[in-house]
């Protein structure tokens, strides 16, 4: 039986749409689930709450990314092994159904408990669903194919944070949690059903097998040598400051907003919401094309483009935590996360891009585990602990000083990654 190459290459394509249709949405999902529980902090934090305190609160963000950082790198090597599909269908269901548990919480330990294992199932999705992108599409494409994918995070923190807000108000932070989880069942019955693509197969002059024993050497061993790639490691460095930053920004801004500047709950959860939304949204899609062009010119584009845009971000961070005027520090939150969400895509596509494709999966478990553990691990409970001994306003001040630590260092990996280049080419490689 003949086949028609110009049908198998339709095939694959509407494949490669319908995979990034699906992980986009589940990656929305995954962040609305993730922010749902930051719209409630000034019920959590009161006596109609759980009367928790702002460490406290802080903490359930740790719980989750310290359990998410920690199995990450398990799914990073099952992921480069097994069948993708349904390891992130599985994960995917497994963080809804924790997610929704949350509504049943009778105390801050069941809390942290339940919000604790969300990250289990939200390791699978976040070292998997790279790899396959990066295996549905060629290299020059990848900016663009990340800006889509990542458009997702602002949409999904967004909803979390307007979906959580509106819920508490009319029918209380029970509800919120598990209106925001169930919808996770039916998207975990979508990822089952992807195509799980060749490992590789989109890369430039790959050959089968000419990676022989990467996706299969001792887990060790495998990141020992992702940590000799001066790049990379820079790579994940910067973007571990950069979680830092926006860690403590997610986590405490709608706290912000309604402690010190005097916003109503509605206000306070909607309005942010609504600027992530904009923002993130336009800030992703521009630096993710912008990448893509600035690519046509320079290998290390994407590093570039990260440290730049997050430079830009430093002045206009300030200004959104020390202003007290509302026409200065709206327009310098908008402002901030344009330039913060130019990053969004560009950073994964340098990850996978910089790594072997048969272990771009342990590449992107390292790459979480890395910015979970120095990033938004101990950003929040960080901050919370400088708010309860002195005062939120005070605490905010981290956040430009990590994203400008996070600019410095992606130019770093630029930098670097030129002078590989020159080796290469001097070597004749």
């Amino acid at each position: 039986m003949s086949h028609n190459p110009g049908d198998a290459a339709a095939s694959a394509a509407r494949a490669a749409r319908n995979g990034l249709f699906v992980l986009t949405l589940v990656n929305m999902f995954n962040y609305v689930d993730r922010q749902v529980v930051s719209a409630l902090g000034e019920t959590l934090t009161s006596e109609r709450g759980l009367g928790l305190t702002d460490a406290q609160f802080g903490s359930l963000a740790s719980a989750f990314m310290v359990v998410y950082m920690a199995t990450s790198p398990i799914f990073g090597k099952l992921g480069d092994r097994m069948n993708r599909p349904k390891l992130l269908a599985a994960g995917v269901a497994i963080w809804s159904a924790f997610t929704a548990f949350g509504a049943f919480a009778w105390s801050f330990a069941t809390l942290f408990v339940f919000r604790a294992f969300v990250g289990v199932g939200e390791a699978a999705y976040g070292t998997i669903s790279p790899a396959i992108l990066s295996d549905y599409f060629k290299k020059d494409q990848r900016g663009r194919v990340f800006a889509i994918f990542s458009s997702a995070i602002p949409i999904g923190s967004a909803l979390g944070y307007m979906l959580g807000g509106y819920v508490d108000v009319h029918w209380g932070w029970r509800a919120a949690f598990f209106v925001a989880g169930v919808p996770g069942f039916l998207l975990a019955i979508m990822a089952w059903r992807l195509l799980d693509p060749e490992r590789g197969a989109q890369d430039d002059g790959y050959v089968a097998g000419h990676s022989v024993g990467a996706g299969h050497e001792p887990i060790l061993k495998s990141y020992r040598r992702l940590l000799r790639n001066g790049p990379y490691t820079l790579t994940i460095l910067g973007y571990a400051a950069y979680t830092f930053a926006l860690g403590g920004l997610v986590v405490f801004m709608p706290l912000f907003l309604e402690r010190i500047r005097g916003l109503s709950k509605g206000d306070a959860t909607i309005q942010f919401g609504a600027i992530v939304v904009v923002t993130g949204f336009v800030g992703t899609f521009a630096g993710g094309y912008l990448g893509d062009f600035m690519l046509k010119r320079s290998r290390q584009a994407y590093l570039l483009l990260c440290g730049l845009s997050t430079l830009l971000a430093v002045p206009f961070a300030a200004a959104a935590v020390l202003a007290s005027d509302k026409a200065t520090y709206f327009p310098a939150i908008i402002i901030a996360q344009l330039f913060l969400f130019a990053s969004t895509g560009p950073v994964n596509s340098a990850i996978v891009n910089l790594v072997d494709p048969l272990e771009r999966a342990t590449a992107s478990a390292l790459t979480i585990f890395t910015i979970h553990i120095l990033g938004d691990v101990p950003s929040p409970y960080i901050l919370g602990k400088i708010s309860d001994g002195s005062n939120l306003g005070d605490a905010m001040l981290l956040v430009p000083i990590a994203i400008g630590i996070s600019g410095v260092v992606w130019l770093a990996a630029a930098w670097a990654g030129s002078r590989r280049d020159i080796r290469l080419t001097e070597s004749g490689r």
